[in-house]
């Protein structure tokens, strides 16, 4: 059995992982990647020690079966980068980029040892077509490669520019890596950051970190920051599991918003809380002074209430799942909910929030929403907002890409695909296989819940993409 692998990133690991672990049958393997960095993606390369991973170690594992698997290969360099107030090793993504490399070349060793015929194609794939039970892929090099089963693996999508910048000087699309992209960046200029998530926090964090003396504002239409992790508690969810939900749909024939509601208020009812109080707290994020918040939070990073915690663990655990079952009108009244949601579900770390509250209270960070227009002029980016205009040196675009979006260099390939009847683009986004020798893993898969994926829910895919194509053979 032939296998083509498009992507090289920690889908890919994960899938090699399980493939690794679970086939024994002779044929090829085939990665195709033209990316120097094979096996970190976009995310995990190398890059700034201030650009640090988002979650504790028992959340990255790409072994799916396995949530110990990452803490011990980092071993004792844990203790190096330490996050006091977490409790947790909290390293650079670079070296987080290492653990998947070791991961991927470790899988590709007894992929080999078995008999597996393994092989790098450092092309891009532009195409594919299918001739009877067999793949034909297209490379950027005019070349054709045969298999079985295609895996794509290629990755979440990148910044949207919604303000018609590109190619102004001045102008970063795209931030990663910030080694490279912040080089641009003049340490005493003004710099306007579009955005305030997970990426925004990135790079305020990286200039603080390069030594960046001019003022940076970040610039939001929700002018929402993530939550920021609290220390892990030890809790394990009794009622919020995807068993429950099972039980709910085999039960009734069908899961609401209310039952998944009714679950969390069991589950914080037995842990002695109300969800009354989690609510009215979830809900003050869009009005609450977002500085204000983000130094409660800070402050609440021991609190021993599992509520936040419970809903950050099972967004990525049950939240796909539940997602599918979900009645529209449900999935309507979540989406609502878009920011607030991806706030809670994909918190900032602690350290990074003790350099925002810094910069914050030393007057150089600052927080503005209500835009409705940037030009660039003359060397000069001038804002249009509520409180008039104001012009800046530079502007980051750190805008997180949405949820299940087609990265820009799969573009083709997708097309090609949704073209020969092999897949469909899902109404929200991503794509959904129309044949069983397609597999689609990471954020592109379609269908999912608006939350981005986590490393945690990517290598659960992986993990059964594996198994339904060794199934398959």
């Amino acid at each position: 059995m032939d296998i083509a692998i498009v992507g090289a990133g920690a889908a890919a690991v994960g899938l090699l992982d399980t493939l690794a672990a679970t086939a024994h049958s002779p044929g090829t393997i085939t990665v195709f990647e033209p990316s120097p960095h094979l096996w970190r993606g976009r995310p995990y390369g190398p890059d700034l020690d201030a650009v640090l991973v988002n979650a504790p170690p028992a959340l990255m594992s790409i072994r799916h079966w396995d949530f110990g698997h990452y803490a011990a290969w980092l071993g004792p360099r844990g203790a190096v980068h330490l996050d006091e107030r977490l409790g947790r090793p909290l390293v650079p993504r670079a070296l987080y980029g290492e653990y998947l490399a070791h991961t991927a070349e470790t899988a590709l060793a007894a992929l080999c040892g078995d008999g597996r015929r393994v092989r790098v194609v450092t092309c891009r794939v532009t195409g594919a077509t299918r001739s009877g039970p067999r793949w034909s892929l297209r490379t950027e090099d005019g070349r054709a490669h045969e298999a079985d089963h295609v895996a794509l693996c290629v990755g979440g999508g990148t910044p949207r520019d919604h303000y018609g910048l590109d190619g102004a000087p001045g102008y970063v699309d795209d931030p990663y890596p910030l080694a490279r992209t912040l080089e641009r960046v003049p340490p005493g200029s003004d710099v306007l950051v579009i955005g305030s998530g997970l990426t925004a926090v990135d790079v305020v964090v990286s200039l603080a970190a390069r030594g960046h003396t001019g003022p940076i504002t970040l610039l939001s239409r929700s002018g929402v920051l993530p939550h920021v992790w609290q220390r892990p508690a030890g809790h394990r969810p009794r009622h919020m599991t995807a068993e429950r939900v099972a039980a709910l749909h085999q039960e009734r024939g069908s899961v609401t918003l209310d039952d998944l509601v009714g679950l969390l208020r069991a589950e914080l009812a037995e842990a002695g809380e109300a969800f009354e109080e989690l609510e009215a707290d979830l809900l003050a994020t869009g009005t609450d002074d977002p500085a204000r918040r983000l130094r409660s939070q800070l402050a609440a990073v021991d609190d021993p209430r599992v509520g936040r915690r419970v809903l950050q663990e099972t967004a990525h655990s049950v939240g796909p799942y539940a997602w599918r079952l979900l009645p529209e009108p449900d999935r309507v009244r979540l989406r609502r909910h878009f920011r607030l949601a991806t706030s809670v579900a994909s918190p900032m770390v602690p350290v990074n929030a003790a350099t925002l509250t810094r910069l914050l209270d030393a007057g150089q960070l600052s927080l503005v929403a209500g835009v409705r227009k940037i030009e660039a002029a003359d060397g000069v980016f001038r804002v249009h907002g509520d409180d008039g205009e104001r012009g800046f040196d530079a502007v980051v675009n750190a805008v997180n890409p949405p949820p299940r979006a087609i990265p820009r260099a799969a573009g083709p390939l997708v097309s090609a695909l949704v073209a020969d009847g092999a897949a469909e683009l899902h109404p929200d986004g991503g794509l959904v296989p129309a044949d069983p020798r397609l597999h689609v893993v990471g954020d592109l898969a379609g269908g999912g819940s608006f939350i981005t994926s986590s490393i945690a829910g990517t290598a659960a895919q992986a993990a059964r993409a594996a198994h339904t194509i060794v199934t398959a053979g």
